[in-house]
């Protein structure tokens, strides 16, 4: 295994240290693929998914013409949070894993904000 993936794996768990998703504030997780990009709520307290969305969501499948750039993060970060707020889940806990809070994962997050998650 390669030195950053050690390092990478090592901050996914130090975050994941100071993070837990509950009933009344679950988990916004979010994953960074080479070509998408992932979002969940996760109560782990129950350990289920309540809701999730990707730049592979059929919501979103014909907007996109291109999927890793900031404009696909902000319209994920939209429509997880436009199906939050349906299953009434207003307040979540942020969990960036490993990256850092900038470009996508600052845009998902602030895209989210924006329609009404609060963390």
């Amino acid at each position: 295994m390669k030195d950053s993936n050690k390092r990478f794996d090592y901050r996914v768990k130090r975050v994941r240290s100071k993070i837990e998703g509950t009933q009344n504030r679950p988990r916004l997780s979010v994953h960074r693929g080479h070509k998408h990009i992932y979002a969940q709520i996760i109560d782990d307290s129950k350990g289920i998914t309540i809701v999730s969305a990707s730049t592979l969501s059929p919501e979103l499948k014909g907007k996109l013409n291109v999927t890793d750039t900031v404009a696909a993060a902000k319209l994920v970060g939209d429509l997880v949070a436009k199906k939050a707020t349906e299953k009434g889940v207003k307040k979540v806990v942020f969990d960036r894993r490993g990256y850092e809070y900038i470009g996508k994962v600052k845009a998902l997050a602030d895209a989210a904000r924006d329609n009404g998650l609060e963390f």
